[in-house]
């Protein structure tokens, strides 16, 4: 099941020969770990927080990586701003995977990025474009592109071990990628997302709409992705090299990002209307953004917009899902984007509010030309959406044609995050929005952690599941949430390739749909999706945390 993800790193690592940190006074306590010296757990541990005395001392069983084994940073290029490359049908994009330089609040890190931008270019194309990208691996591991959200052909999917080889350090591919839909999609790669995703490799696609009245009028437009980064002082903290760790909760960084940056801004004039492209790139973290103070609404999603625009106070955004928002300014002063959770602390069985603010937008007291105040305000109904789904509405009612169900094994963990779980599971979070036990999380990783995507009805498991889908089917799948597991945490699973519709949650059906490739499934909870599959070839239907899919989280849907 890792293969895709995990095992690729090891062979690397057998050829690459010792570690050698990025900066070895600051590393100097990790490189203890590797000879099970009496450092002090280098885990960043929530404001209020102890490691617990249990713990102190153990270590994951992985040797510690990151990028740039060997390199001198000092000759690396910084990194560079995104750029926007506009591309026409039948265009050529050269894409490189590169080492880079990344300035992190006076710091420079050893990070990966595309182009030479973290995040990479931002493409842009019209709707139903076809380009060609040239992906060039420059960097110290294998790689691949993955063009997550769009219904492209299946051999361009960039999945290692079921649509291509991985491209080997110093490799080549070719992509032919098409965009069927408008919307906002992303890529990244699908080798090692824990590493690579982690440190810096994705980019935007913006696809244009040939429609000029797609979305209402916006003065302008924003591509927000939503990140993070784990850094204890001027550290980065090193993953598994054999395997992921943090692997129980997905590695949840400390220092949230917003195109790579951790202090975003934006400056607009009064009344202006913003359109924001969010997209989550976070390995773990699940968000709930707002403009407090600001009017939004929600116009769109993952492949569609919705069939009606709705105002709302915030968005919740799982990893891999993409929300298009649009908020007016109407008065001067400063707005922070804002991060809004409630948190528990698993140690005290407690929740609580945290607020992390993302950035600012600073809004100058000229008026904004044109005024798109009466546009904004109206809500539109998108009667071109609901009419692609009514064909597909005979099918919400009936039973489900496949049944999962979501849930995670274990196996030599120590002892005391053993009996700790076994005791926290008395209460839990449908949504961890934060890490409330890092210690514990780091100390597992993908060869003590299974998550498990179950078929209810032959109890086979993840890619031993054998699901034969006919193209043109509409597929009626379920999937549960199981609360009692030794872990229960939310999955943002993300089927490769298609189309679905959520269209129930723990039997409500959905009232203002639109057409998602990626689905959050709370802890406890029921979702009926509705797949249009009538894209042939071997998908993947995995979780996006990047830890829970190096544990094994993903299985293949194959349309013939």
């Amino acid at each position: 099941m890792i293969r895709r993800t995990a095992c690729a790193l090891g062979l690397f690592a057998a050829a690459a020969g010792p570690l050698q940190a990025q900066d070895s006074t600051s590393m100097a306590g990790m490189q203890g770990m590797q000879m099970g010296a009496a450092a002090s757990m280098p885990i960043p541990m929530p404001a209020g927080m102890m490691i617990l005395p249990a713990l102190a001392g153990l270590l994951p069983p992985v040797a510690p990586f990151l990028p740039g084994i060997g390199v001198d940073r000092s000759m690396l290029a910084a990194t560079t701003p995104t750029t926007i490359v506009r591309l026409r049908n039948g265009d050529t994009l050269d894409l490189t995977a590169t080492l880079v330089s990344r300035n992190i609040r006076g710091k420079a890190f050893v990070m990966y990025g595309f182009n030479g931008q973290i995040p990479g270019p931002l493409i842009r194309v019209a709707q139903h474009a076809t380009i060609t990208v040239r992906f060039h691996n420059h960097i110290d591991l294998p790689s691949s592109v993955h063009w997550h959200g769009l219904r492209l052909d299946n051999r361009d999917d960039g999945v290692p071990g079921l649509t291509q080889h991985e491209v080997p350090p110093g490799g080549d591919y070719t992509y032919t990628v098409r965009f069927p839909d408008a919307g906002i999609y992303w890529y990244h790669p699908h080798v090692r997302e824990d590493i690579e995703q982690a440190m810096g490799l994705y980019g935007s696609m913006l696809v244009d709409s040939p429609d000029s009245d797609y979305y209402s009028p916006a003065n302008s437009e924003q591509s927000l992705m939503l990140g993070d980064l784990m850094i204890n002082a001027d550290t980065l903290i090193p993953f598994g090299r054999e395997a992921p760790d943090f692997a129980l909760m997905g590695r949840v960084g400390n220092i949230p990002l917003v195109n790579g940056e951790p202090d975003w801004s934006l400056t607009v004039k009064r009344g202006q209307v913003v359109r924001f492209f969010f997209t989550d790139v976070a390995s773990s973290r699940t968000w709930n953004v707002s403009f407090p103070g600001v009017a939004m609404k929600v116009v769109a999603s993952d492949q569609s917009r919705f069939e009606r625009e709705e105002s709302v106070a915030s968005v919740v955004l799982a990893p891999a899902e993409r929300y298009v928002i649009e908020a007016r300014f109407d008065r001067p002063g400063r707005f922070p984007l804002v991060n809004a959770i409630q948190a528990i602390n698993h140690y005290k069985g407690e929740f609580e509010a945290v607020v992390d603010t993302l950035g600012w937008v600073t809004v100058d007291s000229s008026p904004a030309t044109p005024d798109y105040a009466a546009s904004f305000t109206h809500l539109r109904a998108n009667a071109a959406v609901s009419a692609d789904i009514a064909r597909y509405r005979q099918y919400f009612s009936r039973p489900p044609d496949k049944q999962l169900t979501l849930t995670v094994a274990v196996t030599a963990l120590p002892l005391f995050t053993v009996q700790f779980m076994s005791i926290d599971t008395a209460y839990f979070h449908p949504v961890e929005w934060v890490d409330g036990m890092p210690d514990m999380n780091w100390l597992s990783t993908a060869s003590q952690v299974r998550w498990i995507i179950r078929d209810d009805a032959t109890g086979k498991e993840n890619d031993a599941i054998d699901w034969q889908v006919k193209r043109g089917d509409v597929i009626k799948l379920r999937i549960y949430n199981d609360p009692k597991s030794f872990h229960p945490m939310q999955h943002p699973i993300h089927l490769h390739g298609q189309r679905m519709l959520v269209v129930a949650r723990d039997g409500v059906p959905t009232a203002n749909l639109v057409w998602k490739d990626t689905v959050l499934i709370p802890v406890g909870s029921t979702v009926d999706l509705l797949i249009d599959a009538s894209n042939p070839g071997d998908w993947m239907l995995h979780c996006h945390i990047a830890e829970h899919l190096g544990s094994g989280m993903m299985t293949t849907m194959h349309v013939r």
